[in-house]
């Protein structure tokens, strides 16, 4: 990128960030070198200013949309100039534009185009008559007189009708290609603008999900991201039929005024024109804009809440090292029960049928119970919350009330769980195991350490967001990685029981990497030291540099290698023992001691108290887990399906999904309710997120019960007796904003520069 051009983006980027120039600048350099968002904003506080990584992933954000900016700008300098119709002020105007759909709007008339009408009429001969059309002012010849001379046989045109309607084709393109009316016309619609649903042809008595959306119009600038995907999912399976109703009498007001003069002969004549521009070439062209700009808006917020539950997913709270045994549960085919040890690794597996086959299969699947957590010392019991979830809650508990065993029973979200099973992670790691056991191993590591396991399957198939498949996928799945990358190097990751999926989301470390170091630590054994990454092929100085403060080594030689203390700064800590005259394990392992350290003769030209305060918080606990502190949730044991469920009725819940209408409760009968935003809380609540998260754990008390369409109504409010609220659909026409009001004037010399006369 060029210096001036590089300047220049930089100074948008202040402007759009509101940031300080140094910060956006170092935040680039940084960027540029290479460096990871989750690295920049643990290790180079002092760079960046404390920007935290949702402030620089922003500004890396703005800096892909402008670099590709830049380069279409490049590209439409070059093909307007090869033209040689690149004059300084239309290159002022596309090296100003900071928009893509404005500089899409300036290259359009320029723009190779196919056959239209307006160039089969300039073939003709017609655009004099038109430019005479335009111009003329004041009494004389009728239109008509003034087309007779166009008239020609051999091109076709056998009458003077003809010749005016060729030339009505070339005005109407011209005006659809002019970028400021484009502007005006986008910019009214979506403010006034109604997005209208019907039932598509034959399907206005079709009974379907998308019933409510038969009548439906809503400002297309308002609709929620919910409702929006709902709808165009309708319109793909050909139930719904959409369209943007604009405001085209006001509209059109204003293209008269700006086009067509007021001492014109033909103003008539002209305002049929900019009609027919207006409806033919820009209505659809500015719907379509519109259609996908709302859809952005739509797949921007779905994804925002995906991203969000993804989060609070990935770091839930985990049991820990504890040996865990994870259940599939099943009826026909079985429950499969597989034991793991505390570092999460397989140790034996069986298949019981507690639900089916008489008394013989329930007592023998009970010993087989009870035997595998006595041989293999089991904690706790992970039970996947699918098909037969309760009844084997129920069961396990029975089982080990009897033995008068204390062990905790844990019912676990098996989403994505058969995913897992048949991916190419699942069978290197267990080959010689059946799908459904490698499910109940998943669920028992999940209870162990839900981030460690879940970023082994498509963020996806979780089960956390909302019309997920309606969105951009590559938006979608650039989110999701990055919140996955974010959760992991927040935590941190243990080098020595890390799965290669787990350590590629380590910051600087790819797949391939991944791969690597974990065929290191097989042929050579545990790693011992930090630094013996440098061995591992094709492991370099910059890898090691991202990487080496995300992962921990218990029990290291060097003490800090089980912290987040990058190697970096391992001689100044060591500098900070010695002056206390005290080893460096006595340091990490006595916090008292750190009381004692004046960190302000510390700071150097490379570091500042924010990074210093970072290193003493880490030496007081060192590799310790950020995330919350694991508690259990329990179903009431009476309630075991919908139909045990009565009005009224007070339950505990696990939050599974937040959407923009609300959140999801699993009260453990097969089918989760919902909270509507409205009842979350006593007071009003605009983002769910606000309240609730997935995973939370929350008390809800029954609204509504439908069992035919198995639907539950709930609420968190505290003197909750209404029911839930019906969604009630008002179309508003909202008021048209100054800024808008104000745009004939702003517009008139443009337009008149794009040659066009209008009226001033």
């Amino acid at each position: 990128m060029p210096e001036t051009v590089k300047s220049t983006t930089l100074q948008i980027l202040v402007e759009e960030t509101s940031l300080k120039i140094a910060q956006v600048k170092q935040t680039v350099t940084l960027l540029e070198e290479g460096s990871t968002v989750p690295f920049i904003a643990r290790y180079r506080k002092e760079a960046t200013g404390e920007l935290d990584e949702v402030q620089i992933r922003l500004i890396q954000e703005r800096l892909e949309y402008h670099t590709a900016l830049n380069e279409r700008r490049q590209t439409i300098l070059a093909s307007i100039e090869d033209q040689g119709k690149l004059t300084p002020e239309l290159r002022q105007k596309i090296t100003a534009t900071r928009q893509k759909t404005e500089l899409e709007d300036l290259y359009l008339p320029f723009k190779p185009k196919r056959r239209t009408k307006a160039l089969i009429a300039k073939e003709r001969g017609l655009e004099p008559l038109a430019e005479q059309l335009l111009a003329t002012r004041g009494e004389g010849e009728t239109a008509l007189q003034l087309a007779e001379p166009f008239i020609n046989i051999e091109l076709e045109i056998v009458a003077a009708d003809e010749a005016l309607t060729g030339a009505g084709h070339i005005l109407a393109e011209q005006l659809a290609d002019v970028a400021e009316a484009r502007a005006m016309v986008r910019e009214l619609t979506w403010q006034q603008g109604l997005f209208c649903s019907q039932p598509a042809r034959g399907k206005e008595d079709t009974v379907s999900k998308f019933e409510m959306y038969y009548d439906f119009s809503e400002p297309i600038r308002k609709i929620p991201s919910h409702r929006m995907l709902a709808m165009r999912r309708g319109e793909k399976e050909e139930v719904l039929r959409l369209r943007l109703e604009a405001p085209e009498e006001d509209i059109l007001s204003r293209l008269f005024a700006l086009f067509v003069p007021k001492e014109s002969r033909f103003a008539e004549l002209l305002r049929e024109f900019v009609a027919d521009s207006y409806k033919r070439l820009l209505t659809p062209s500015i719907e379509l804009d519109l259609r996908l700009q709302a859809k952005k808006a739509a797949d921007d917020e779905a994804i925002r809440v995906f991203a969000e539950n993804l989060r609070n997913l990935l770091l839930a709270a985990p049991a820990g090292s504890r040996k865990v045994l994870g259940v599939d549960p099943g009826l026909r085919t079985g429950s499969k029960l597989a034991a793991v040890d505390a570092t999460g690794r397989f140790l034996e597996h069986v298949t019981i049928y507690p639900h089916t086959g008489g008394g013989a299969r329930v007592e023998s699947a009970k010993q087989d119970l009870l035997r595998l957590i006595d041989v293999h010392g089991i904690e706790m019991v992970a039970i996947g919350n699918g098909t037969a979830g309760r009844e084997m809650d129920q069961f396990v508990r029975l089982c080990l009330k009897e033995a008068d065993l204390k062990v905790q029973v844990v019912m676990v979200s098996e989403a994505g769980a058969s995913v897992y099973s048949a991916s190419d992670i699942a069978r290197e790691e267990f080959a010689d195991l059946d799908l459904t056991v490698r499910g109940a191993i998943s669920i028992a590591r999940r209870l162990q350490d839900p981030l460690a396991e879940l970023v082994k399957v498509d963020p996806k198939s979780i089960g956390v967001g909302q019309y997920q498949h309606d969105v951009s996928q590559s938006a979608l799945k650039k989110s999701l990685d990055e919140v996955v990358e974010s959760c992991v190097n927040f935590v941190g990751v243990d080098l020595n029981t890390a799965s290669w999926a787990l350590l590629s989301f380590v910051s600087g470390i790819s797949e391939l990497l991944a791969k690597a170091i974990v065929n290191q630590r097989d042929s050579e054994g545990a790693f011992t030291q930090r630094k013996q990454l440098l061995k591992v092929p094709r492991f370099g100085k910059k890898a090691y540099e991202q990487a080496a403060g995300f992962l921990r080594i218990r029990k290291a030689e060097q003490p800090l290698d089980n912290t987040a203390v990058h190697p970096e700064r391992y001689q100044l800590v060591a500098q900070m023992a010695a002056d206390l005259g005290v080893s460096l394990v006595k340091l990490t392992t006595e916090p008292a001691l750190l009381g004692k350290i004046r960190l302000e003769q510390y700071v150097g030209s490379d570091i500042g108290l924010p990074t210093l305060h970072d290193i003493i918080a880490e030496l007081k606990k060192p590799g310790r887990d950020p995330r919350e502190s694991f508690v259990t949730a329990s179903f009431r044991e009476d309630v075991m399906e919908i139909k045990d469920l009565k009005e009224g009725m007070t339950l505990n819940g696990i939050v599974t999904n937040v959407a923009a209408f609300g959140a999801f409760i699993d009260i453990g009968v097969h089918q989760d309710g919902l909270v509507h935003v409205s009842q979350l809380a006593d007071r009003f609540v605009k983002d769910p997120n606000q309240v609730v998260k997935v995973g939370q754990q929350v008390q809800v008390r029954v609204l509504s019960i439908d069992l035919q369409r198995k639907r539950i109504g709930l609420t968190m409010r505290k003197e909750a007796t209404e029911k839930l609220p019906e969604q009630k659909e008002r179309i508003r026409k909202p008021r048209l904003e100054k800024k808008v009001a104000a745009s004939s004037t702003s517009m008139a010399e443009a337009l008149a520069k794009s040659g066009f006369r209008v009226n001033k």
